[in-house]
């Protein structure tokens, strides 16, 4: 299977294309709460509606356990399996205090809640957070400080998402998606980034070229990642502000943003596999800038 990133630029996409409209707001519904016990009498077999638009259904330890750290404000319900009440006893008598409701369901009710078997024994209903404006996100960086991001040009797949994400929260970098991209967290992806999807800043571009002007004059350089043609990611002198541009899954990179970088890096590596795969490659860019010195 070639990788997400590995077919260098594809054709130029087709001008135009509407954003999304954003869903409109439902009123706030009431909370219900439960004693683990009373919930689990009470559930009665039936599984619970789905999650508002715009809301976000999570489900693993992890990614729940991350929410509760960083925003606890956002969760709108939690269900778990009886074996996490330990475990979760600090969420659970947050959720009591604030009156958010909770409850002990069976573990084919939790696969069908999170549409998945690797649910780890809870799911949540969580507010979504909406990505920020470029011109905040720099704004929020220490003048002078050295700072890295992702840019990322068509990758769709979740699987890759929660993965990068993940690398992302490791290394301290941001993730900036174009205007028209659809990429959005979702229960998967954050599931695969292990918590790692709360601690990334998600970054909304402007069209191309006020992005690329605005990441220029906050002093960032942008570097193309391509399979085959660029500077070796290993000899390269990588500067303390940097911006990796990642190509789609099976696509590449879109050709005039290629050619709109800086430079252009590859990943030197044996031939034995044509390329490696979107998410990895990330990781390894990652910590290439990481070591730098």
């Amino acid at each position: 299977m070639t990788g997400p990133w590995d077919r260098g630029p594809r054709p130029p996409r087709p001008p135009g294309g509407a954003p999304r409209s954003r869903p409109t707001p439902a009123g706030p519904r009431a909370p219900r709460r439960a004693t683990p016990e009373q919930a689990a009498a009470g559930s009665g077999g039936q599984a619970p509606r789905p999650a508002r638009r715009e809301e976000l259904r999570l489900y693993g330890l992890n990614a729940v356990e991350a929410v509760f750290r960083r925003r606890p404000e956002a969760i709108r319900k939690v269900y778990l399996a009886e074996a996490r009440i330990p475990v979760l006893k600090p969420l659970l008598a947050w959720c009591v205090k604030h009156r958010v409701g909770y409850r002990v369901v069976a573990d084919e009710d939790l696969e069908r809640l999170a549409a998945s078997a690797h649910h780890e024994g809870v799911v949540a209903d969580v507010q979504r957070t909406t990505p920020l404006p470029l011109q905040d996100w720099l704004a929020s960086l220490a003048p002078g400080a050295p700072a890295l991001a992702l840019w990322l040009d068509g990758v769709g797949n979740p699987h890759n998402f929660g993965a990068i994400l993940r690398s992302a929260a490791h290394f301290g970098a941001a993730v900036l998606l174009p205007p028209a991209s659809e990429l959005a967290l979702s229960g998967a992806a954050a599931r695969v980034a292990e918590g790692g999807a709360e601690a990334v800043p998600l970054v909304r571009l402007p069209q191309t070229g006020a992005a690329l002007e605005a990441l220029r004059a906050a002093g960032f350089q942008l570097a193309a990642t391509v399979v085959r043609g660029g500077d070796s990611l290993f000899a390269a002198e990588l500067p303390p502000r940097l911006v990796y541009v990642m190509g789609a899954e099976g696509e590449g990179m879109d050709p005039a943003l290629a050619a709109a970088c800086d430079r252009r890096l590859s990943i030197p590596g044996t031939g034995a596999v044509e390329s490696l795969n979107v998410a990895a490659a990330t990781a390894v860019f990652l910590a290439r800038w990481a070591a730098r010195g």
